[in-house]
């Protein structure tokens, strides 16, 4: 539109002109040569206009004609630049569609019309990567990265082709090289700084940032959520360690990211150690109402160590008032209710759930069956309906499911990678797991105990076994006792009257050998008197008053052979009167032994007692 109103002024400015020297005409004389030319003022400017085109057309020809030969080699040049650049574009094209043979095709043309091209380097890079040929793609690269305008280019084909060999070590050492070049590109500062993370050196992470920030190769709101990843990573890194470091890095993460949950779950258990409850449960909360999540549910659970449970419960229905109506709140209200075994608040909480209860919630209701009822039953029905109930969220990044959350991805290795939702295709996650466990657990404290009452009703039957055999074997042995001081009673009596016995016939011995001695002597003494008074006897007839004597007091002696039958019935009246009414035992006489002296000889003195002895003035 502009060249129309400028062609337009132009010609206006002509005709303008032409009928400008026509309304004032004139004359124009020329001698030259003898040459006499005259001619009006148009014409003249005419006359010159068209020499003037003449001549201008002569020099075009002659100058034509002197570069016709470069002319023409540019025009091949150009053709064949025309062919390559054609080439290229079908081999790309070709790469793009899946065409291996086209694209091997157009690479040879390439090659063959543009040996120098970056572009056919590319294509040849490319299509030996299609072909699986990493060499040839490495040597295509490498000669990309030679050339300073395609070096950047080569670098990253290079970085690509070791991060695909698994060599981690030379994609860093690449990344880099082109950070060095240029520390803008997106592409080689994020690759430094995943290879740092890996590493563990969130510290030489950040400083790449921080230079990418400087030079403007990353937005304001991108460099605050990787700073505050990195030193998140960092902190969990130190959080055992060094948690005074842990918890200024961690409060700049939260500065900088207050609805990232990694930092704030950290920063509230690092603040909640510290003593610092009400900082800890604001940056919690702050958190848990952008985005509630179970970590830091449990967090603000357990802010200060060693709280009873109903102390736990409290906070968690603060907690739950910044996000009443999420999913979260409810579950973390009802596990907080289980453990301080406010069981019906519990099943109320679930309640509401158990529309289309998740696989947490089925767990808890299990959990629930288990720890009031103790019904281990509906607790197993519970837990089998988990396997099938929809997924609850979990930590994700590139398919990989993950309990905790980590700052870059395990596959990929890209920065702030993880983010927690509902992983696709699977049956169970970190999550279910963990619940599975504590319903083990519940149902193994259920069996515990009923084992454990059983152990106890056992162990009292047995007790009660114990103590009456003690009893009966208390009693056998009273009676047992018994029998043997009766026995011993018994005993005892039947050796006091043996003694008794035995110290009679003692007693009567004694007096029988007195009344012998008493008849010998008052026979001897029968004797001595009849001596004196001269009186002899005859020897086979016995004095008879000494018989009768002898007879009366019951000696032994000797009986004369005529003796009759009175005298010794006399002798045996007179001695059981003497022994109280006894008959006494008839006296036999027995012929003398050799070594008797008889009754003729005399009885020895008896021996004077021995002094008695006085023992202690007694």
């Amino acid at each position: 539109m502009i060249r129309l109103v400028l062609f337009l002024a132009l010609l206006a400015a002509l005709a303008f002109g032409a009928s400008w020297i026509a309304d004032r005409p004139g004359e124009i004389s020329v001698v030259w040569q003898g040459w006499r030319v005259e001619t009006t003022v148009p014409v003249a400017l005419a006359v010159i206009a068209v020499a003037t085109g003449v001549m201008l057309a002569l020099w075009r020809l002659i100058a034509f004609l002197i570069a016709s030969p470069k002319l023409m080699a540019a025009l091949s040049r150009r053709r064949r630049r025309d062919q390559g650049l054609r080439a290229l574009s079908r081999g790309l094209l070709a790469i793009g569609s899946g065409d291996a043979a086209a694209a091997r095709k157009a690479r040879g043309e390439a090659a063959r019309l543009l040996p120098h091209e970056p572009l056919t380097h590319l294509l040849t890079a490319q299509a030996a990567q299609f072909d699986n040929n990493p060499d040839a793609a490495i040597t295509a690269f490498k000669a990309m990265a030679a050339r300073p305008e395609t070096r950047l280019l080569g670098l990253r084909g290079l970085h690509m082709e070791a991060r695909k060999s698994g060599d981690r070590v030379a994609a860093a050492a690449i990344a880099a090289e082109a950070v060095a070049d240029a520390p803008t590109l997106a592409w080689a500062a994020d690759a430094v700084i995943e290879a740092h993370c890996a590493a563990g050196d969130f510290r030489a992470a950040r400083t790449v940032l921080e230079r990418q920030m400087a030079q403007k190769g990353i937005d304001k709101a991108q460099y605050r959520r990787r700073r505050a990843v990195l030193l998140t990573a960092e902190a969990l890194a130190l959080e055992h360690s060094d948690p005074l470091v842990a918890r200024e890095l961690v409060q700049e993460a939260v500065r900088l990211a207050p609805t990232l949950v990694p930092a704030a779950a950290c920063a509230g258990r690092l603040l909640g150690a510290a003593g610092e409850l009400k900082k800890a449960a604001k940056v919690v909360e702050t958190a848990y109402a952008a985005t509630p999540h179970p970590e830091l549910a449990e967090v603000e659970a357990h802010l200060r160590p060693g709280d009873a449970a109903l102390d736990r419960l409290r906070r968690i229905r603060l907690l739950a008032g910044k996000a009443p109506s999420h999913v979260e709140s409810a579950i973390a209200l009802a596990r907080a209710a289980l453990d301080a075994h406010e069981y019906d608040e519990a099943r109320r909480t679930l309640e509401a759930l158990l529309q289309a209860p998740s696989q947490r919630v089925c767990l808890l209701m299990a959990e629930l069956e288990a720890a009031e009822n103790g019904d281990v039953g509906k607790a197993r029905e519970w837990t089998a309906r988990a396997v099938h109930a929809p997924r609850d969220p979990a930590w994700i990044a590139d398919g990989v499911i993950s309990d905790q959350w980590q700052p870059v991805s395990p596959v990929s290795g890209r920065l702030d990678a993880f983010e927690w939702a509902v992983p696709p295709g699977v049956s169970a996650t970190p999550i279910l797991e963990h619940g599975a466990e504590r319903v083990m657990a519940a149902i193994a404290a259920v069996r515990a105990g009923e084992q454990a009452k059983a152990l106890a009703e056992a162990t009292a039957r047995a007790a009660a076994d114990e103590a009456a055999a003690r009893e009966a074997a208390d009693r056998q042995a009273a009676a047992d006792e018994a029998a043997r001081e009766a026995t011993a009673a018994a005993a005892r009596e039947a050796e006091a009257a043996e003694a008794a016995a035995r110290e009679r016939e003692a007693q009567e011995r004694a007096e029988q050998e007195l009344a012998v001695k008493e008849a010998a002597a008052k026979e001897r003494a029968a004797r001595e008197s009849a001596a004196a008074n001269g009186g002899a006897r005859s020897s086979g007839a016995p004095d008879a008053e000494a018989v009768e004597v002898a007879a009366r007091d019951g000696a032994p002696g000797r009986v004369a052979p005529d003796a009759g039958p009175s005298s010794a019935g006399d002798g045996a009246a007179a001695a059981a009167q003497r022994t109280g009414g006894r008959t006494a035992d008839p006296i036999i006489a027995m012929p003398p032994l050799p070594d008797d002296p008889g009754p003729d000889a005399e009885e020895p003195e008896p021996e004077p007692p021995p002094p008695k002895r006085r023992f202690f003035g007694f």
